[in-house]
């Protein structure tokens, strides 16, 4: 089965821990004689029927030093993780055409981003087993639907789907991780704390995969990368973010300060 095929399935399957089979299962190559170059992805991708979505501020938190606290930030970091595996597999099969367009190697591009699924694949099948060593599952809390929101916003251009997913959201994760490993650890969670310091290790990579497609884009079309990024995050993305900012993380990703710089003041403005 060819690449698209495989994508494919992996956006349209429901079960989450079918989703993960099939994302951990994907290779392939963009020029697969026997695959599809029509397939497209589906608007939203399948997913279990819990957890219920809800509005962020209707989504349980709680103090990390109670199982329930800590439940509830794995719940919620399981659901990152199952929405980063279909937006990996979507950005493969949404935007390969564009990359080609644009003169890229589109073949490394999937590449890139069939990998940086499976990797989320791994992530989300490290806290559900987390959570059930903990007696609880995955689905039992509700979740909200803002991952997928940010994609259909940027459901019509590369460059804004790399600026919002990658860049944005998920460099957030670099700057917000450690701090949650470390409070685990305090609260004697070693087992939680280690699976994220080893998500926090393996985003830093899609990161840069997602800096790196975007400065090539960028370049490619005679644009200053931090110049786009920052009008991409004014016209794209609904919300705020603030310092502190993970420079370290950031820096290893190629995310320098020429980038966060512009969405702090916007965020100031």
């Amino acid at each position: 089965m060819g690449w698209r095929r495989q994508a494919f399935g992996v956006l349209v399957e429901t079960d989450a821990a079918g989703k993960c089979r099939r994302a951990l299962a994907a290779g392939g190559s963009a020029d697969d004689a026997d695959d599809d170059p029509g397939l497209r992805p589906p608007d939203r991708p399948g997913r279990p029927a819990k957890p219920l979505l809800a509005p962020p501020r209707d989504v349980p938190k709680r103090r990390l030093g109670a199982l329930e606290g800590r439940i509830a930030l794995l719940h919620a970091l399981a659901h990152i993780e199952l929405n980063a595996v279909d937006l990996a597999f979507d950005m493969a099969l949404r935007f390969e055409g564009a990359v080609a367009a644009a003169g890229l190697d589109a073949r490394a591009f999937v590449a890139d981003w069939i990998g940086v699924g499976r990797d989320e694949a791994r992530h989300f099948l490290m806290l559900e087993g987390r959570l059930t060593a903990l007696g609880s599952f995955y689905g039992a809390l509700p979740a909200h639907d803002g991952l997928w929101e940010a994609a259909h916003a940027t459901a019509d251009s590369v460059l804004a789907r790399l600026a919002i997913a990658p860049m944005v959201l998920e460099a957030r994760g670099l700057d917000v991780t450690p701090d949650m490993a470390e409070r685990l650890e305090r609260a004697g969670d070693a087992d939680s704390a280690a699976i994220l310091r080893t998500i926090h290790a393996e985003e830093i990579g899609h990161v840069g995969r997602g800096v790196a497609w975007f400065e090539a884009l960028c370049r490619e079309k005679g644009f200053a990368p931090a110049d786009v990024f920052a009008r991409l995050v004014r016209a794209r993305f609904r919300g705020r973010l603030k310092p502190p900012f993970n420079e370290a993380a950031r820096m290893a990703a190629g995310l320098g300060p020429h980038y966060h710089h512009h969405w702090s003041s916007l965020c100031d403005a």
